[in-house]
């Protein structure tokens, strides 16, 4: 079952949030989202939309619910889902995932999640909602699981935007990128996977 696009209409934390324990399918391929990170608008320094709309970030000031697939380090590719309001550019990394689809190997970094799933810049603006796409979200199973929350990984260009506890995962999971967050951090919150 797709997620409502109202879930990627409100704030990019919430979001991140929410898309832990979806699952992100391309192809015949499957695997559950356990690690996210919010970039909430153009505000946030750690953002592409804070340096303005260009050709590369067009796709973030567009409806919610696409794709936004970049290039970092001239090799890996990282895909986000476009969130808020149209014309407000944010957006949330899926950074790891529990591969669900056998002969996967680990998607602990967006990099390598990526590289398995075979998604790259030709997938950006996708629409990860539409249930025909070969690249789609999906409702994971309903249940309660911990999600801890931590600063962002490699965006300490952005000041004191870097220390935002803007990353998110799912406690303890061995699936997500390291640094884990989760069985040595302070409680946990307990929330529901989707709304």
């Amino acid at each position: 079952m797709i997620p409502e696009r109202t879930l990627f209409l409100g704030k990019a934390t919430d979001a991140a949030r929410r898309l832990i324990g979806m699952v992100l399918v391309h192809g015949n391929q499957r695997a559950r989202i356990v690690e996210t990170e919010a970039y909430v608008g153009p505000h946030d320094l750690a953002c592409h939309a804070a340096k303005g709309r260009t050709a590369r970030t067009e796709v973030m000031f567009g409806p919610p619910g696409r794709a936004y697939v970049y290039l970092i380090y001239g090799m890996y590719n990282c895909l986000n889902v476009v969130t808020g309001p149209e014309e407000f550019a944010s957006a949330v990394l899926i950074r790891a995932a529990e591969p669900l689809t056998e002969g996967l190997p680990a998607l602990d970094g967006p990099g390598k999640l990526c590289r398995a799933l075979a998604i790259d810049r030709g997938h950006n603006t996708v629409d990860l909602l539409n249930p025909r796409s070969p690249l789609r979200l999906e409702l994971g199973e309903p249940n309660r699981i911990r999600i801890s929350r931590g600063p962002r990984i490699g965006v300490d260009y952005a000041g004191a935007w870097a220390l935002k506890p803007f990353r998110y995962m799912e406690s303890g999971s061995p699936f997500g990128s390291k640094p884990r967050l989760g069985l040595a951090s302070k409680a946990p919150r307990l929330i529901k996977a989707r709304p």
